[in-house]
Parts: structure tokens; sequence; C-alpha cells
């Protein structure tokens, strides 16, 4: 077991988000978090990643409880991409060495070097490495951030919307990325994903999510014109197109 959400509970004040939530993700999967906008989902990576509390219930690592991670040990386990990011006047390679802080004492080490140096080259962004960061496209930029996430060297990646305001050409490379990575590495991958043909192109599991609880957890079989008229309020149809299956609404 890598991933373990048991019976979480999470409230703003008052509104309760997320209720009872659980699940579980192996080594190597690549997990997509689906639901309509404020049903919980970018709240939930929240609480995998410690930016947020629960109220209730347990979150686990290969069976070691993240409440008993402080501030140091965290990044080596999890590494958070969050939903938006800005570019800086650091360059690339600066960045994605910051990412590698959990891991230095003085000064950085010839394998802190080498690791930013296999990321790099892992993501095609050698040629960008001594841009500030804020030269960047958004696709380049989003490739930089899940590059500093991923020289945490971490057991899960955690990504909120990954594919946000790309261009096809870069949501196919950067969701090509994750999949290469999450199984290359035996990194478990959990995404919040609004584009369900990508998620169900890319994903090996899928959570829904309707009004901050689980409707339905597994595999493609619950991807289902019934389960996605139920969570999101839409009729769809689902057809093969050369062997990927393509959600279609009907209006």
């Amino acid at each position: 077991m890598k991933l373990s959400i048991r019976g979480v509970t999470f409230s703003y004040g008052s509104r309760e988000v997320l209720k009872d939530v659980s699940f579980e993700v192996q080594e190597g999967e690549v997990f997509s978090i689906l639901g309509v906008n404020g049903s919980g989902k970018s709240t939930l990576l929240k609480c995998i990643s410690k930016v947020l509390t629960p109220k209730k219930g347990t979150i686990l690592i290969n069976n070691f409880d993240i409440k008993e991670m402080d501030s140091s040990q965290l990044p080596r386990y999890v590494g958070y991409v969050p939903q938006k990011s800005n570019g800086t006047y650091m360059t690339v390679f600066d960045t994605l060495l910051l990412g590698r802080k959990p891991y230095i004492k003085w000064e950085a080490s010839e394998r802190d070097i080498e690791i930013v140096y296999k990321v790099l080259k892992l993501l095609g962004l050698e040629e960008y490495m001594w841009r500030y960061t804020k030269e960047l496209s958004g696709g380049e930029l989003q490739k930089v951030v899940i590059g500093r996430a991923l020289v945490q060297e971490p057991e899960v990646l955690l990504l909120d919307e990954p594919t946000n305001n790309l261009d096809i050409k870069n949501q196919l490379e950067v969701m090509e990325v994750i999949r290469s990575i999450s199984k290359s590495e035996g990194i478990t991958s959990v995404l919040v994903m609004h584009d369900l043909n990508l998620a169900l192109r890319y994903s090996d599991k899928f959570a829904l999510l309707k009004d901050g609880k689980i409707y339905a957890v597994g595999g493609r079989e619950i991807i289902t014109p019934e389960n996605i008229r139920s969570v999101y309020g839409i009729h769809v149809y689902i057809e093969h197109v050369k062997g990927y299956p393509v959600i279609v609404p009907v209006i």
C-alpha cells in the first residue's frame, strides 16, 4: 500500500467540505479525482499535503501517519504542485535545485546536482535551464513546477489541475510525463482533473466526488454515462476512437 485516505472530514468554519472520504492508491498508479467545481477536490489535495488539517480521519503513506511527519520530513514523501504558479527571476536550474532543500544541509551535493540534471532531461527542459522562470510559457513553467516536486524524490506526487491553461499539445506532453514517471519511478500520482477525457486516457483509477463525498471509486468501469450524469448533471455517451474512450456530452 502506498497512500491510504481513511475517513477524512474537513470543514471551513461551519461548512463541511469533505465528508468521510476514503480510498487507497497503490505504487505507480495515476489516480484522478473528478467532480464539479466546489466538490472538495482541491481541498482534499491540500489535506494530503498538510496545507490543511482534516477535522477527522487519517492519511497514511506506507502505513505511516502524515500527522507524525514534521516540515522537514514531509517533502521527502509528498510533492505538491498547486493549481496556480507564477514565474520569478530565478533560473529554471535554481528553481529545481530549490526542490532539494529538504536534503541540503550546508550546500548542494553532487547527488543534488545530478538529480536536477536528470529531471531537466526527463522534462525536456535542458535548453531552458538558465532562463528565468518569468520568461517561460505556461506549458514550460508548468513542467518546471512539476520538476521542482520531482527532485524531492517523493513517494506521492499531488497535482492540482496540472493541465490548467495549457494548449492541447502541452496538455498531452504534461500528462505523458506524469504517467511515464509514475510508472518508471514507482511514484503514486494523485491528480485533480476537470478534463474527463484526459483523465480517462492517462489514469489507472478514479474517484468521483459529489458534495464532498466519494460517489464512486475504481477503474474505468466507474466512468459510465450514468455516474457522470449523477455527478455532473449532464447526459453523455462514451465512444472509442482508435482504442481511446472518449466522453461526448449530449446537448
